[in-house]
Order: C-alpha cells, then structure tokens, then sequence
C-alpha cells in the first residue's frame, strides 16, 4: 500500500506541475497572439481589444467547465459528457479561435509554425482540463478503483484461499 500511495502522490505533483507550467504559458501566449490579431483590425475599430481580452478567459471558462463535467462523471462511474455537443462545440470554439489568433499574429505562417501553435493549444487546453480533476480528493480513490477494474477480468475468478 506504501508504493501505491507514493506513485498516487507522484501522479498528483506531476499532474500540478504540468499543470503549472502549461497553463501559464497558454494564457499568456493568448494574450500575445490576440494582441498582434487584433492590431490587424483598421484604427478605432473596437473590435482590436476582443481577441486578447475574451480569449483567455474563454479557454479558462470553457475547457475547466469540460474538465469538470468530466471529472465528475468519472467520480460518479456514468457516461462521459465528452459526447454531448455544446461541450465539444465548446472545446472546439476554443481550440478554432486558438489557432486562428496563433496563425494570424504570424507574418509568414508555416507548417512549422503551425504544428507550434496546435501543440501550445493542446497542451495549453489539456492543462485547463485537468485541473478539476487534480485539484480533487477522490482522485486516488477513482484511480485505485479504475486499476481494480482493469485488474480484475470478467468471466475470471478472483483467486482465493484454497
């Protein structure tokens, strides 16, 4: 039970950690490519200070709301709300406008420089996600009782004293 407690504790830092490190840097990167977007826009147009205000919060909103609706189906053990529309129209409204303001703030646009912009918003957008599902207390109860599930194969019988 020791190794298993470590490993739980080790998962959780890690999962802080990337976490951390993630999701500063993506929403500081949104400011930056909504700022350069909206300096695009012609002078006086209101529309310049959209990108690099709403953005940010946004992704905050949208892909921690996702996190959590499938955190808690997790913990609850239902079905994974993943599949209703408005949250994948969510994630993806997120991801969308994520890599068009990253694609837009460039001056020459590349593979490169787009394989770039996907992995910062990837990466970015699943540290947000996580976030509910780290920060919860039943995180090692759900992980010990998903590691009993796989463990124990259907149609097998658990090994017992003879």
């Amino acid at each position: 039970m020791g190794k298993q407690r470590v490993a739980l504790r080790g998962l959780r830092i890690l999962m802080w950690v990337v976490i951390a490190v993630e999701v500063p840097m993506y929403l500081v990167w949104l400011v930056q490519v909504g700022y350069r977007t909206g300096q695009q826009l012609p002078r006086g147009d209101v529309a310049r200070w959209a990108p690099p205000v709403l953005l940010p919060p946004a992704a905050v909103l949208f892909c921690v709301a996702a996190g959590w609706a499938w955190w808690g189906a997790v913990m609850a053990g239902t079905r994974s709300p993943l599949r209703e529309r408005w949250i994948l129209a969510s994630l993806a409204f997120v991801a969308a406008f994520s890599v068009f303001c990253g694609v837009a703030s460039v001056e020459d646009p590349s593979f490169p420089v787009g394989l770039l912009i996907a992995t910062v918003t990837a990466l970015g957008m699943t540290g947000l996600f996580f976030i509910p599902a780290a920060a919860s207390r039943q995180l090692p109860d759900v992980i010990r009782r998903s590691s009993r599930r796989t463990t124990d194969t259907p149609g097998e019988a658990a090994p017992g004293p003879r």
